[in-house]
């Protein structure tokens, strides 16, 4: 046990010290916190200027063009009946500067293809359906009008409405409505997304790690030497263990800066008289997630178990394909059978949205090939405790198989030099005696 503690300390300390390390670990708390802040910076930098659009009117009496609203967006400026085209855009001079000129047709109302927009700038989404929606409820009140029914206008402001929906989740200890927690599948989708993309992420690296590792200390047989004083097993567990303890470092770090970011920074910029915590509901879901420190606790805790876990267990298959092989090209093709369930992963866990509890998202937050990145993902949209209990045993029970698997191909393995070897060749040293 002394001889694996000492491996452990010399992997965690060559790789903890690197300053590609220290970097991305403050790099990446930061990152996440700028993405808890993008929806306000967004509403505070995403504003554009108004943009002056001219119109041009052929109808009768111009009544389109004079329904037409100014917002924060657009500012309509209606022209004289009969102005053309070509007088609108001399109209407006360099100084006045207009974005463009909307061109209604006489027969908008029969025929609602009859317009145009000329611009003289890059378009957008946003401006676009402005202007199409108010034009339809326009189009929809003038050809209602024919139909001569009294009070037409008092009739569609009390039939439009706009329906919203408050969603809300049982929990143990919800005996009556006000107990009961909010929830949002929108929001729910995006941090699970966030979380299952840091888990691959770490599994990806740190596992690669674990085998560009042991190739390397095989091709200059400094595992043939480490070998003579302890056992091809210690040396596999101290390497696993050893790297393990950097990601976890890394998660603990980014744990607390992130929780700090919630309890103090986070509360600053989405108080509760924001202009940004009112501007939505979805905002404001999101907002109070990420400023509910036992919320973003719990996250980080579970995401620390699943990540411990799936890298233990990934990273004990990446050593033993390390320990067979002798260069990385040699590895290339067991190392994409390896990548295959956590990409099968990240598939499932994009699908998620459209139902998280459907049966291949619940066997695939099971199955402990794809269980880390999926369950992960799964979490935000509030799983029973059992299912996560049951994952993680599964887990760590698999991983406990998966490194004596692993611990008989690198024990052969280790000392294999000059042939690359194939699946019915690690199939005979795992049965080797």
């Amino acid at each position: 046990m002394n001889r694996i503690g000492l491996i452990v300390q010399r992997e965690f300390t060559e790789r903890a010290r690197k300053k590609s390390f220290i970097i991305t670990t403050l790099l990446t708390p930061l990152l996440m916190i700028a993405l808890m802040a993008a929806p306000s910076l967004m509403m505070v930098l995403g504003k554009s200027d108004t943009k002056k659009i001219a119109v041009v009117d052929d109808t009768d009496a111009q009544f389109v063009g004079k329904a037409l609203v100014s917002g924060e967006t657009i500012e309509f400026q209606l022209l004289a009946p009969g102005t053309t085209l070509s007088q609108a855009r001399s109209q407006f001079n360099d100084s006045d500067k207009a974005f463009g000129v909307l061109v209604i047709g006489k027969d908008i109302v029969d025929n609602p293809s009859d317009m145009q927009l000329i611009l003289n700038d890059a378009s957008s989404i946003t401006i676009e359906e402005s202007i199409q929606n108010q034009i339809q409820n326009i189009i929809r009140t003038a050809r209602l009008s024919r139909y001569n029914i009294e009070n037409m206008d008092q009739i569609l402001a009390d039939a439009n409405v706009r329906v919203g929906i408050q969603t809300l989740k049982n929990t143990p200890q919800s005996d009556d409505e006000g107990s009961m927690e909010e929830t949002s599948s929108v929001v729910s989708w995006i941090f699970g997304l966030i979380l299952g993309m840091m888990l691959y992420f770490i599994l990806i690296v740190y596992g690669q790690q674990v085998l560009q590792s042991v190739i390397d200390e095989k091709q200059t047989r400094v595992l043939d030497v480490m070998v003579t004083s302890c056992t091809p097993f210690e040396l596999m567990m101290g390497k696993i263990l050893g790297i393990a303890l950097v990601a976890a470092l890394q998660i603990v770090i980014w744990a607390v800066l992130v929780i700090g970011a919630s309890m103090f920074v986070m509360p600053l910029l989405f108080g509760a008289d924001s202009a940004v915590a009112a501007s939505s509901a979805e905002l404001g879901a999101i907002i109070g997630m990420v400023t509910n420190v036992k919320f973003v606790s719990g996250l980080f805790l579970e995401l620390f178990l699943f990540i411990v876990g799936g890298f233990l267990f990934y990273a004990s298959m990446y050593a033993a394909i390390g320990s067979a092989v002798d260069t990385p090209q040699d590895a290339s093709q067991f190392n994409t059978i390896i990548m295959m369930p956590i990409v099968l992963a990240i598939i499932v866990m994009m699908n998620i949205m459209n139902d998280p509890n459907s049966g291949l998202v619940f066997w695939c937050s099971i199955i402990p090939f794809t269980s880390p990145v999926v369950m992960m993902a799964r979490i935000p949209f509030g799983v029973p405790t059992w299912e996560v209990a049951v994952s993680l045993a599964v887990l760590y029970l698999s991983f406990l198989a998966m490194t004596w698997v692993a611990s008989r191909i690198f024990r052969v393995g280790v000392f294999m030099h000059g042939k690359k070897p194939t699946w019915k060749d690690l199939g005979a040293w795992i049965k080797m005696k």
